[in-house]
């Protein structure tokens, strides 16, 4: 792996990890973190309550290039819901259960939680 990418990967770990705090302040509980499938990953799974919360995290240093939450594009909603799908059978989970998708934007350490931020999208 290349320096570039092996940096990338500490920093968005060490932002996963601050929006797991974030969440956990929040009452949330997390299940698990980065789970992957040969579809794409999650980074972070969680409950509320009775409800699976599946969480995108993005950081931006700045609004240069627009909102950490703009860059969760109508393609990554789709790869997060066929991800999530993939967890729920993973995991026996019943498909008739409550689920949500939340995003974390974190811009210049001002962390935003958008709960319910998008629908499943097939």
């Amino acid at each position: 792996m290349s320096e570039e990418k092996l940096n990338n990967r500490r920093t968005g770990e060490n932002y996963e990890s601050i929006a797991c705090e974030y969440l956990i302040s929040k009452g949330l509980h997390v299940i698990e973190r980065n789970f992957r499938c040969r579809i794409g990953e999650i980074d972070i799974i969680l409950k509320d309550g009775d409800t699976y919360v599946f969480t995108e995290v993005k950081y931006r240093k700045t609004a240069k290039y627009g909102s950490p939450y703009e860059a969760v594009t109508k393609s990554k909603m789709k790869k997060i819901s066929q991800v999530s799908l993939n967890y729920i059978k993973y995991k026996k989970l019943p498909i008739n259960g409550s689920f949500r998708f939340d995003v974390i934007s974190i811009l210049d350490g001002d962390i935003t939680w958008y709960k319910d931020a998008f629908p499943f999208i097939k």
